[in-house]
Formats: C-alpha cells, sequence, structure tokens
C-alpha cells in the first residue's frame, strides 16, 4: 500500500476542488430522505408505510430521471443539462412541503426525475481528470467524501425538523441544492478530454457487445441462417440504441444493484434490531461505527496497487453482513457491523472505476446515469426485501434475506467477470466504427 497517492492527488487543485464541490453538491439531498420521512409522519400524521412510498416515489424518480440527465450532459454539455434540475429543485421543493399527501406523491415523483445529477457529473469528471491507477485513488476519495456528508446529513435533517420544522427544512433542501446546481455550473468540471480518441478505434477495442454474448451464450449460432440474421438485426439494434453497452458494463449495473440492496437492507436491518430492543436513541452509535469502517476501508483501498474485481468485493461484504443477524445488543450489532462496512466505500470505488475504464468519454455521463439508477434500483429494493423477512420472522431476517441475495450476485458476477471480454470479431468491428 501507497498512502502517498492520496497526497500526490490532493496536490492536483482541480481535483481537490472537483472532491469539494462535490461534498457541497450532495449534502442536501443527504438531509432529504428523513426530511421527507419525518415529514410525512409527523407534519401530514401518516404512518411509516405512506413515508417510505414517498420515498420510493422519488427513488423511482432518480432511476429513471439519472441515464436521461446523464445523455444531456453528453449531448447538450453540462451547464446547459443542470439548468432544469435547478430551476426544479428550487420549485418543487419549496411547494411540495405545503401539499396534502396525494400531491405530495407526484411533487417527489418530478422532483425525483429532476435532481441534480451530482453524483454521476463528479464520477464522470473524475474519469476525465484522472487516469490509469490513480482513478482508483480518486473514486475512493470520493465515495470516502460521500460517506462523510451521509453521516452529517441526517442528523442535520433531524434537527431541522425537531426543533425548526419540516416545511422549512424541505425548502431549504430545495433552495440549496439550486445553490449547489449553480454553484457546479460555475466551476464547470471537465465531462470530456480535450481531444478524444477516434470513435471507431476505440468501439473496435471494446468487448464484444451484450447481443454478441448473449448469442453465444444461448447458442442461436447453430439455429442456422435465418437465426442469424435474426440476431444480427437484433444486435445491431441494441448497439444503435446503446453502442456503449457490453456485458462488463452490464454486469458491473447488477453489482452496483447487489451493493444498493444490501446497504440499503441492512440500514433497514440495524433500525428494526434497535427498535426491537428499544434503544432507538443508540441508533447514531451503530452508524457511525458502520460509517466510520467504511472511511478507513475506503483509505486502505484507494493506497492499494492493484484494483479489486467489484464483484469480489460485494461477496465479502454480503458475507460480512451475515455475522450482523446474531447481535444481541447495540454494542455488538456496533462492533459486527465494521467488517461489512470496510468494504463498502471499496466496493463503490471500484464499481466506478470499472463504468469508467469501459465507457468512451463521449458516452461516460450515460452511462456513469444508468449506473447511478442500477444502484437507486438496488437500494429501492433492499429496504422491502428486508422488510418482508423482518416482518416475519424478526430483525435477523432482514440481514439474512439481503446478504444471501447479494452474495448470489457477487459470486456470479465474479464467475462471469470475463464473460464478452474477448477481442471483438472482424463483423463487430467492423459494425462498431460505422457512425451511429
Amino acid at each position: 500500500m501507497n498512502f502517498a497517492v492520496y497526497r500526490d492527488l490532493l496536490r492536483i487543485r482541480s481535483v481537490r476542488m472537483l472532491l469539494l464541490v462535490g461534498m457541497i453538491a450532495r449534502f442536501p439531498h443527504s438531509a432529504a430522505g428523513v426530511l421527507l420521512t419525518l415529514h410525512v409522519v409527523q407534519t401530514l400524521d401518516r404512518g411509516y408505510a405512506e413515508a417510505g412510498a414517498v420515498a420510493a416515489v422519488v427513488t423511482i424518480g432518480i432511476a429513471v430521471g439519472a441515464p436521461w440527465r446523464g445523455r444531456r450532459i453528453d449531448t447538450a454539455g453540462l451547464r446547459r443539462a443542470l439548468v432544469p434540475s435547478i430551476v426544479a429543485e428550487a420549485a418543487i421543493w419549496s411547494v411540495a412541503p405545503h401539499l396534502p399527501y396525494q400531491w405530495l406523491l407526484v411533487a417527489a415523483l418530478i422532483g425525483g426525475l429532476f435532481t441534480l445529477p451530482a453524483f454521476s457529473v463528479i464520477r464522470q469528471a473524475l474519469g476525465v481528470l484522472v487516469e490509469g491507477d490513480r482513478r482508483r485513488t480518486a473514486f475512493t476519495l470520493d465515495a470516502i467524501s460521500t460517506e462523510v456528508v451521509f453521516m452529517a446529513g441526517p442528523a442535520v435533517g433531524v434537527v431541522l425538523a425537531t426543533q425548526v420544522s419540516t416545511v422549512l427544512g424541505l425548502t431549504l433542501v430545495g433552495l440549496a441544492t439550486a445553490s449547489a446546481g449553480l454553484f457546479l455550473m460555475w466551476f464547470n468540471p471537465p465531462t470530456r478530454s480535450e481531444q478524444l480518441p477516434d470513435a471507431g478505434t476505440v468501439a473496435a477495442a471494446a468487448p464484444a457487445g451484450i447481443g454478441e454474448a448473449a448469442a453465444d451464450l444461448i447458442g442461436i449460432h447453430d439455429a442456422g441462417q435465418e437465426g442469424r440474421r435474426r440476431t444480427s438485426l437484433l444486435r445491431r439494434g441494441v448497439r444503435r440504441a446503446f453502442p456503449w453497452l457490453t456485458v462488463p458494463l452490464v454486469i458491473v449495473m447488477i453489482i452496483a444493484a447487489g451493493a444498493g440492496l444490501v446497504l440499503s437492507g441492512s440500514e433497514v436491518g440495524i433500525v428494526a434490531a434497535l427498535e426491537h430492543a428499544g434503544n432507538e436513541g443508540q441508533l447514531g452509535l451503530v452508524f457511525v461505527a458502520w460509517c466510520a469502517a467504511s472511511v478507513v476501508g475506503g483509505l486502505l483501498y484507494g493506497a492499494l496497487h492493484r484494483p479489486v474485481p467489484p464483484s469480489l468485493l460485494l461477496l465479502g461484504m454480503a458475507l460480512l453482513t451475515l455475522p450482523m443477524a446474531f447481535a444481541d445488543s447495540t454494542l455488538s450489532l456496533a462492533v459486527l457491523s465494521i467488517p461489512a462496512g470496510l468494504l463498502c466505500a471499496p466496493v463503490l470505488s471500484a464499481a466506478s472505476e470499472k463504468v469508467a475504464d469501459l465507457v468512451a468519454e463521449d458516452r461516460r455521463g450515460e452511462a456513469m446515469g444508468w449506473y447511478g439508477s442500477a444502484l437507486t434500483s438496488g437500494v429501492a429494493l433492499g429496504a422491502p426485501v428486508a422488510g418482508v423477512l423482518i416482518d416475519a420472522t424478526g430483525p435477523w431476517g432482514g440481514f439474512t434475506a439481503v446478504a444471501v441475495v447479494s452474495s448470489v450476485i457477487g459470486a456470479a458476477g465474479f464467475a462471469a467477470r470475463n464473460l464478452g471480454s474477448r477481442p471483438a470479431t472482424a463483423e463487430s468491428a467492423r459494425a462498431a466504427s460505422r457512425p451511429h
């Protein structure tokens, strides 16, 4: 390990500023989740299930909107792509707290669709500013800064909700996010290098496309000339719609979903375990231990000389989540959360690095948007998966459920990590080099 890489990287002013801008841009929304929950429960006098529905609607909006926002960055440039988000964040979250529950659901969906794409922009810009092994360190620093933000943000949200009001708190979130968007426009981090590599060369050197690998998997080449012709048409259609999409990239997206699933499911499990024991007031102790472990794990991973497959990191994190099911006190739960927490930032860092390596710069914004959607989808699935088992068996069932599902995803991803990584065939290289 070489921890000097952090010092060398932070000496680069553009990288240092980008990480700082990223923390500022992400902070408001890190407080939004708890504010929305408390607004529905306390201000609107609804149940936690209805509060969860609002959170789910926001998540769906983010998952749908992220690829679209990323594609706008690729085609229209960063500043023009951010304008709708800045306007929507200020307008929607200033109005939404004053709406009845049914209309709040509509506002939450629109707010999710137009969420400021801070996560994908920062990752995309880091992929441009930093190359080679230093990219791993840069993405690790980004993951660590995100952990710090999400440790502090919810605490600020609780203070606003309990000491001021949820209405003012949500309004401040919208205005602060819009201001962060303006700051991001002013800073205008690069989303492409000054000179892009030749698109045909990049496409020809890329792994075989998803249509090619899928055809190999189902043995379509043995189905006769008609089958080959139909497969070729399907492959061309997929390649035209998503020229950057390859099987290794799809695997990374699934790994990201698995990471989101185990993280959100573990969060629900922690809350349920402490509530079941009557120790809700000690929730902060467990979350601090969990997030601090992630920061330490990120620092260690970023100092490594060689990358670790994200699938293997997910498998490790999922398996290390299982012991949390056996915790019988707040202290034991905090201690047992540390091993799994150590791999949290490394999983997200490794997955982001892999996306940046697999996708050319002119398509990276859209790809990062889809990556964000995959992660968000996993987060959305983790809570209900854990919740069903918690209701049926108790808090231990939530940890077990998400650990088993995510470990299967990690093991399958590790087994298939070389799928589609062979050199492109002459036919696919010629097709990929044609203008789309």
